[in-house]
């Protein structure tokens, strides 16, 4: 079997314009109230970036915060994307939630969180997570797994139970101009509708072609 025989049909609900919020942030919160329940981490979401020269790199991230402001996931400042959204001010979200055969998929600007936000995320990770923040110099060559591990033990003796949160490391929080949501339907007729935010800050929106 090659992979153009790798198929299957898609069979999830309609998503009507008629049935789904005029507010974004509205929708993406009664879709992901229904996937926690069939979802084994629906807080997982992929971030694209790119660099000023237009070279594009995309990974996994946690979503740990969604207001009305954007949605927030934390990391290194000194990571290849903390890099590329301190250059280009602009990242891509995408959620997959394959149980009911969705995806939502954000656009927008990047920011820092307030460092007061980053305290307090900060202090509610294990303790464990803690000291691993510090031994992970992210997205930077190492000389080996011991190496890691050494540095591990050493913030745990370091700081024990009272870790500090590093001035670089924090959170950044996408602020969207734009929402996609991707319901998967018969046939590949797929329903797909945009929400583009106006100068007015009015939400538009409007269906695309699958």
């Amino acid at each position: 079997m090659s992979l153009a025989d790798l198929r299957r049909e898609y069979i999830g609900q309609p998503l009507s314009e008629s049935e789904s919020d005029a507010n974004p942030f509205v929708q993406f919160s009664r879709w992901f109230d229904q996937v926690r329940e069939t979802e084994v981490d629906p807080t997982a979401m992929a971030l694209a970036t790119a660099t000023r020269d237009g070279r594009p790199s995309v990974r996994n991230v946690l979503l740990k915060g969604v207001d009305d402001r954007g949605f927030v996931f934390y990391t290194n400042y000194n990571s290849r994307k903390a890099k590329d959204l301190t250059a280009i001010g602009r990242g891509s979200l995408m959620f997959y939630w394959r149980s009911l055969e969705r995806q939502v998929r954000i656009d927008g600007r990047a920011e820092k969180v307030s460092a007061e936000e980053s305290d307090a995320y900060f202090a509610t990770r294990p303790i464990e997570s803690r000291w691993s923040v510090y031994a992970s110099r992210q997205s930077e060559v190492i000389e080996s797994r011991d190496s890691l591990e050494a540095r591990f033990s050493f913030a745990r003796q370091e700081y024990g139970e009272r870790v500090p949160r590093p001035a670089w490391w924090g959170g950044y929080r996408i602020v969207p101009e734009e929402f996609e949501f991707w319901q998967g339907r018969p046939s590949r007729l797929h329903d797909r509708l945009r929400y583009v935010k106006e100068a007015s800050g009015i939400w538009r929106r409007e269906r695309l072609a699958p």
